[in-house]
């Protein structure tokens, strides 16, 4: 009986201690339960969230450019890419992915080398651009097989598009994958396929034109694919960047020097500095370094002997020639050394010391003035004058008209030029200036050398009153119908007399309509249109003095590298100028004879198009573009086609 009870207290406890443990973990689980569910519901449901949620940077559209009519230059189309999420390969792996995808779309072994490359540096959830610019048949075929292609995903995107390629390669430059160095942190940066400007206005103005990035909210499952868009908010396009290129100039300008081997133009306005036309010939398409070069098209570019990666316009340097001698008259005119109606004779060749100094033409000028020595292009005259100046007077006077320093040009790659002086001899070459060597430097050759933009430079305040004027291309800088334009300051005044800068716009004149002018035969007829300038023929061997007696070989019986560089600077129209040009055409043969009839060509265009009219700035688009179609001078509209371009130059 006593052992009875005791069991039933036993059994009692236990029982208790049984339901009371369980009511404890009861109690335990729901206080849990609560504290998970009410008490942490917003930071679960944040992290559920997290997990089924994807935030995505979206890529703004690159801003456009545009010419000062409005016509785009460089611009956006749409583009189809293939990606590689690395993480998402699962037990393939990246090789594996690869191998499967190489049976659809076929890859180079260069194309593999550097997706793996890039995979190898890039975080393991960032997509590896696989290939670009893809047909829609290509498309197709990945979409069909995307079961059996673990991290691999077609995506929409925008890539850069310039529709006039070569024409303004070297201007408007090019953009390219973002290089390691350029990696600051900036998330934008780090998208696939996200491009930045390497050269060009496209480097220049990179920041503006890149716009702000927007963001995409995805739902995703457990396997990392998408299943539908929650939430979009586009990002801001890059600004519009309007410059001061006329691009049916610019097409007319290319054209015309494509019939040389290697040459470069600038045409400008006199007074507003705006460059209408910038072309370096051969040039290079920039649409291909978008779309990615291959070894062998690389290797091709940097081998050319024509260097069509180099934009000579602004890093070319040459010897001036001839067109140096109106700084030297002008120097000589401002210092009373000479005076407008004072002589010099030519024989043909000056003696200095124990060396002849030759005229270019044998017989000899006999007695010249400033102006016949100018239109004539005399060198026994600038032999005499430049001896009287001093290279060192000579030298301010050229820095004052833009030569031997670099202009300032919003373009990048620009190079100085060399205005030699005494002192620069001395400190750069630890040598004494001799006399002989002012006098090569009174025809522009020896140790001078300028751009060909600078020698526009130089042909516009010569014959703009005298103004400072200095060379711009970007005309205004556009975000979201918010237009900024480059501060410019009134241009100064050079400092020279008005009636010595008559007197070299005189001879210039002469130059061309003139039946003594050594460029008589490239005057325009039209008096509308007339034009003023001077030729210049630059040595780039010596001629010595047993080939003198024998006879000097002519250019066209010289390697192509030993033949003279050709130049022309020039200004229309000739009563009231607005237009200045420079032609440089290496290796061409005679200033007169090549580079003249080509100023002519972009001088005649330059004024029927009325490339120079300013035209209110608007929002660009394709019927603003039509009804800023520029006009000529006498009214004629000149459209920005091919025919038109060809019908500019044919009339000339």
């Amino acid at each position: 009986m006593h052992g009875d009870q005791e069991r039933q207290k036993l059994f009692a406890r236990r029982t208790v201690m049984l339901v009371g443990g369980k009511l404890a973990l009861v109690s335990m689980l729901a206080g849990r339960m609560y504290y998970l569910q009410v008490v942490k519901a917003e930071q679960y449901k944040m992290l559920a969230d997290e997990n089924r949620i994807s935030l995505r940077l979206l890529a703004p559209p690159r801003g456009r450019i545009i010419d000062r009519f409005g016509v785009p230059l460089a611009d956006n189309k749409q583009n189809y890419r293939v990606m590689l999420v690395s993480e998402d390969t699962r037990g393939l792996g990246v090789d594996g992915a690869l191998d499967l995808l190489d049976e659809i779309v076929p890859m180079s072994p260069g194309e593999r080398r550097r997706v793996l490359k890039e995979v190898r540096r890039n975080r393991s959830f960032v997509p590896v651009t696989l290939r670009e610019n893809l047909e829609w048949e290509e498309v197709a075929r990945i979409e069909v097989n995307a079961p059996d292609l673990p991290g691999v995903m077609i995506d929409e995107g925008q890539s850069r598009f310039y529709p006039y390629g070569k024409n303004l390669a070297h201007v408007l430059g090019y953009v390219s994958a973002v290089s390691e160095r350029e990696k600051t942190g900036d998330r934008l940066l780090e998208l696939p396929g996200f491009r930045t400007g390497k050269s060009g206005i496209e480097k220049i103005h990179d920041l503006s034109l890149r716009g702000s990035g927007g963001s995409s909210e995805v739902e995703v499952n457990a396997y990392g694919r998408v299943i539908r868009e929650l939430n979009r908010r586009e990002g801001l396009p890059g600004a519009e960047v309007r410059m001061t290129i006329d691009v049916g100039l610019q097409q007319a300008a290319t054209k015309r020097l494509a019939q040389e081997v290697s040459a470069s133009a600038v045409v400008m306005d006199v007074h507003s500095g705006d460059v209408l036309a910038m072309v370096s010939h051969p040039s290079f398409d920039p649409n291909d370094f978008n779309r990615g070069l291959d070894v062998d098209d690389w290797n091709k570019l940097i081998s050319n002997p024509a260097a069509p990666l180099s934009n000579k316009a602004i890093a070319g340097r040459y010897s001036p020639g001839s067109c140096f001698k109106m700084l030297v008259a002008l120097t000589a005119l401002e210092r009373g050394v000479i005076s407008p109606t004072g002589k010099v004779f030519c024989e043909g060749f000056m003696e200095f010391g124990d060396t002849k100094f030759h005229c270019w033409r044998r017989g000899g000028h006999g007695l010249m003035d400033v102006v016949d020595a100018i239109a004539q292009s005399c060198d026994v005259y600038f032999y005499e004058i430049a001896r009287r100046v001093g290279i060192d007077r000579i030298a301010e006077m050229a820095v004052r008209f833009g030569l031997g320093d670099p202009t300032g040009l919003d373009l990048p790659g620009e190079k100085p030029g060399l205005m030699p002086t005494k002192a620069w001899k001395r400190e750069a070459r630890d040598q004494s200036w001799h006399q002989g060597e002012t006098l090569l430097a009174g025809i522009g050759q020896g140790y001078v050398l300028v751009t060909p933009l600078q020698l526009a430079v130089m042909t516009a305040r010569l014959v703009n009153g005298g103004f400072a004027v200095s060379p711009q291309l970007t005309k205004s800088v556009s975000t979201t119908g918010v237009h900024t334009v480059p501060e410019r300051h009134e241009f100064p005044q050079i400092g020279v007399n008005s009636r010595n800068l008559a007197i070299i716009r005189e001879a210039m004149v002469k130059v061309v309509n003139t039946p003594h002018g050594t460029a008589h035969r490239s005057a325009i007829d039209d008096p509308r249109y007339s034009m003023g300038g001077k030729t210049g023929t630059v040595q780039v061997r010596r001629i010595t003095k047993a080939e003198r007696e024998q006879g000097v070989l002519k250019n066209e019986d010289l390697p192509w590298k030993e033949r003279d560089h050709a130049l022309f600077v020039g200004f229309a129209p000739a009563d009231n100028p607005r237009y200045a040009v420079s032609v440089v055409v290496e290796h061409g043969g005679g200033g007169s004879s090549v580079a003249a009839p080509i100023a002519h060509d972009l001088l005649l265009a330059a004024q029927r198009r009325g490339s120079a009219r300013d035209v209110p700035i608007r929002q660009s688009g394709g019927a603003q573009a039509a009804a800023d179609r520029p006009q000529g001078a006498g009214g004629d509209e000149a459209a920005a086609t091919d025919s038109g371009v060809r019908a500019l130059i044919n009339e000339g």
